[in-house]
């Protein structure tokens, strides 16, 4: 998305209807993967989790929805102040648009522009949510959510995508969010769970998914829209870029997915349904960042090397003692880097730009320009996170009482449970039971 930020012709463009319901088709294919990243994250917790874990993502949509109209849109993508930050008043409230005003020298207007990088602003905290399954307050999340997007999220945004930009204005390529989002949200989720601590007998029980199911169908909604996250960060369909992208997206998701699977067959001698799902989305992390640079056969490259990397990195949360529930940092974080690193190796140059990676003759300028922006993003992110959390967890409390988070969070935060088992039938103990009774049975059942 980097280098769709700046005039790319000397004539004033004309407004595009093509361009322009293309970005508004991607813009809702975009809205529709924090829905998909919640099932994806609720099939993997435990019964007793799902809704909050569900909660937690789709709560990022009206909270992230208000604050990018009231000033998160002029804070990334307003006129430059010190390469740190962006402002424009007219920009707060989207009240000095005009209708068909255009995004600075391309065919699609600014509302469009904005509501395309909405959707990219809700999905980011949602993703950190899948690390902090079963055992934050849900007001703590919602008071994190709002501080994380204003304080870490708005100006990464404005550092890597928007003109003046300090990772912009240097070169660091990022097509659709390997910094911005990806790094972003699983540095962040490693500074959070750092601070909130482990889950109530972690290491210790088993915390098996509850509906493999619900997480395919979660992974397969994800794919899909990931198409209009990345082919739509080209902003446009006029040169062909974006359908380069379309088609590394489908490519390196394959290739990762691929990977992850003879991992797992190779290490413990199986092929999951979670080990299909979690590569594929090790894949489409992987690409977002590097897909406008590579070419097909680099983006299986791309894709092979992420699918390995994260299933290898899953693991090191039991090596190293940090609770990451469901695998942000092994996917996301690990993920982003390696899409984000790749780029310095396997850009050919003839595609979004001219910048070429170091097996195309390009040197170790384009490595460097890379590591540079994934470690700054990287540390910025996992140090502002963690003291945010701290914050919240001194004053107010980040998580539930170890009582509640053993009797369930769904309950105890939400008054509600995923599943009701009363109509199942009976013929279970041959006598009449409450509503709870089946309830409690089915999370004793997973939880064993």
């Amino acid at each position: 998305m980097a280098p769709a930020i700046t005039t790319l012709a000397a004539d004033a463009p004309e407004l595009s209807a093509a361009n322009t319901g293309f970005m508004l088709i991607c813009s809702a294919l975009v809205m529709l993967m924090t829905p998909a990243l919640a099932f994806f994250y609720g099939g993997m917790v435990r019964v007793k989790s799902t809704l909050n874990m569900l909660m937690m993502s789709f709560i990022s949509l009206g909270i992230v929805t208000i604050l990018w109209v009231l000033f998160g849109f002029s804070l990334a993508f307003g006129a430059d102040s010190g390469s740190l930050i962006g402002w424009s008043s007219e920009y707060v409230g989207l009240s000095g648009i005009g209708i068909t005003e255009l995004w600075d020298g391309y065919t699609i207007p600014v509302y469009v522009f904005a509501v395309f990088q909405l959707m990219f602003a809700i999905i980011t905290p949602a993703l950190i949510s899948g690390a902090l399954a079963d055992r934050v307050k849900f007001t703590a999340w919602a008071l994190f959510i709002t501080l994380w997007v204003t304080i870490v999220y708005f100006p990464v945004a404005h550092w890597v995508w928007g003109a003046g930009g300090w990772l912009f204005e240097m070169g660091v390529i990022d097509f659709a969010g390997g910094t911005a989002v990806h790094i972003n949200a699983g540095a962040a989720a490693l500074g959070v769970i750092l601070v909130i601590g482990k889950r109530v007998g972690f290491k210790k029980d088993p915390m098996r998914p509850h509906s493999l199911p619900l997480v395919m169908l979660g992974a397969g909604l994800l794919w899909f829209g990931w198409f209009g996250f990345n082919a739509g960060s080209w902003l446009g369909n006029d040169d062909g870029v974006g359908a380069v992208m379309f088609v590394n997206t489908q490519v390196a998701t394959a290739a990762a997915m691929l990977a992850w699977l003879a991992y797992e067959k190779i290490r413990h001698g199986s092929f999951t349904t979670l080990g299909a799902a979690s590569g594929a989305v090790a894949g489409l992390v992987a690409i977002t960042p590097s897909g406008g640079a590579v070419s097909p056969l680099g983006a299986i490259a791309v894709g092979a090397i992420a699918g390995l990397l994260c299933a290898m990195a899953v693991g090191l949360k039991y090596k190293f003692g940090y609770d990451d529930s469901l695998d942000v940092v092994g996917v996301h974080l690990v993920g982003g880097v390696a899409g984000s690193l790749l780029v310095g190796l396997f850009a050919t140059g003839g595609v979004q730009s001219d910048a070429k990676g170091l097996f195309y003759g390009g040197g170790l300028e384009q490595l460097g320009k890379q590591a540079i922006g994934v470690f700054a993003v990287l540390a910025y992110s996992l140090i502002a996170s963690a003291i945010l959390a701290l914050i919240i967890d001194k004053t107010m409390g980040m998580r539930v009482s170890e009582d509640d988070e053993v009797s369930g969070i769904d309950q105890v935060e939400h008054a509600e449970t995923a599943y009701d088992f009363s109509g199942a039938g009976g013929g279970i103990t041959g006598r009449s039971t409450s509503v709870a009774t089946p309830v409690l049975s089915e999370n004793k059942k997973v939880d064993a």
